[in-house]
């Protein structure tokens, strides 16, 4: 079938929508009208090269739509259904049946090689043989997506389709990191260093653990005060004074945990150092290979400190986007103050004001639910 799809040719350059052609589902994949899909850091770390993956590409993996078509071996979902696209992985793997679809042993192959795993294609241009898709077995920044079954995600139809992209990846980071990795429990304390999509929905998911110390770390005095509007009790500028003092000011020994989204080396060292003793710093900033993070060893074994890397928020997504969407129809978990709606064909336009922090989740519309 004939779709639209916007397309990264080389390193850097902008999207461009672009006509292409979409394979019917394999047997056991699905067709999704995408409605909407939101707009990631990691797809802007791929168009950049800050980390590999082949190009051209069509990007794009919080795709948000409706059920078009099912492969004969389907039986997660149905058409008509409303549906998350989340991250591929192999689900027979060791870490898979352990509960860990996150760090799948084929991770890269589901998600960054630009092909399905067997090296087949799902999207084509004849101008273009070397066209890449498959991209977190979605590449929803397109009218339609193929995904596989396993990160097609069944969601109830009385929120917004157009809203719930996003969880299938940074909001599930966030929240995931603080209610499955770290499992923060009521009456602890969390220092969150980045309040971006990740780090907010960190915040607000410590709300929902019941912490009673959060604290914000940023620069930007905006994003700060939306923390504090959105559960952090205390907030800190970086920029403005000596962030393990002012931790140490707040808690007196030190926060039980630590989040980090930046990536930044002297950053996460900052975090681990604000620790109290056993306390436990987990991070999810992609950073680029050559970055080392260094420590004094006391730093972490005299406090008895742990450094835990995430992904995904351990999520099983399954579980974790509907409890999600549970807690917002709630109104315990409000990520709809994070995001603001672009239109397909300003997709440059929302990725320039992502990287500039000018908005914090773009969205792109790319279709209506009942279209």
């Amino acid at each position: 079938m004939k779709i639209t799809a916007a397309v990264v040719r080389e390193k850097g350059t902008p999207f461009v929508l672009e006509e292409a052609e979409l394979d019917q589902p394999q047997p056991q994949e699905v067709l999704v009208r995408i409605v909407a899909t939101g707009i990631c850091h990691t797809d802007m770390v791929i168009r950049n090269q800050q980390m590999a993956a082949p190009l051209p590409m069509v990007l794009g993996h919080e795709g948000a739509g409706v059920v078009e078509a099912i492969g004969h071996e389907v039986t997660e979902v149905a058409v008509g259904d409303h549906v998350v696209l989340t991250f591929g992985y192999c689900g027979k793997c060791d870490s898979c049946r352990e509960g860990f679809p996150t760090y799948c042993e084929h991770m890269l192959e589901h998600n960054f090689a630009g092909s399905r795993p067997d090296g087949s294609h799902r999207i084509h241009q004849h101008a273009t043989p070397d066209l890449h898709d498959s991209f977190f077995s979605q590449s929803s920044f397109a009218t339609y997506a193929v995904a596989h079954e396993n990160n097609t995600i069944k969601v109830p139809k009385d929120v917004p389709l157009e809203l719930l992209g996003p969880l299938g990846c940074g909001i599930q980071t966030g929240a995931g990191a603080v209610l499955n990795s770290l499992n923060v429990p009521a009456g602890s304390s969390i220092a969150i260093f980045g309040t971006g999509a990740v780090g907010l929905a960190a915040v607000m998911a410590a709300g929902v653990a019941e912490a009673t110390t959060i604290i914000a770390i940023d620069i930007n005095d905006a994003r700060l005060a939306l923390a504090k509007e959105l559960g952090a009790t205390h907030t800190i500028n970086s920029k403005t004074g000596n962030v393990v003092e002012e931790i140490q000011k707040i808690t007196g020994k030190g926060t039980h945990f630590a989040f980090d989204t930046t990536g930044r080396p002297e950053i996460i060292r900052t975090a681990v150092q604000g620790l109290r003793t056993h306390g436990v710093c987990g991070m999810v900033g992609v950073t680029a290979p050559d970055k080392e993070i260094t420590f004094g060893p006391n730093d972490i074994m005299v406090a008895g400190r742990t450094l835990k890397g995430i992904l995904q928020g351990d999520s099983v997504p399954s579980i974790f986007i509907p409890r999600l969407i549970a807690l917002y129809k709630k109104g315990q978990f409000p990520f709809d103050k994070l995001v603001k709606f672009y239109e397909f064909d300003q997709i440059n336009e929302a990725a320039e004001d992502s990287e500039k922090g000018i908005t914090i989740k773009p969205i792109l519309r790319i279709g209506k639910v009942g279209a």
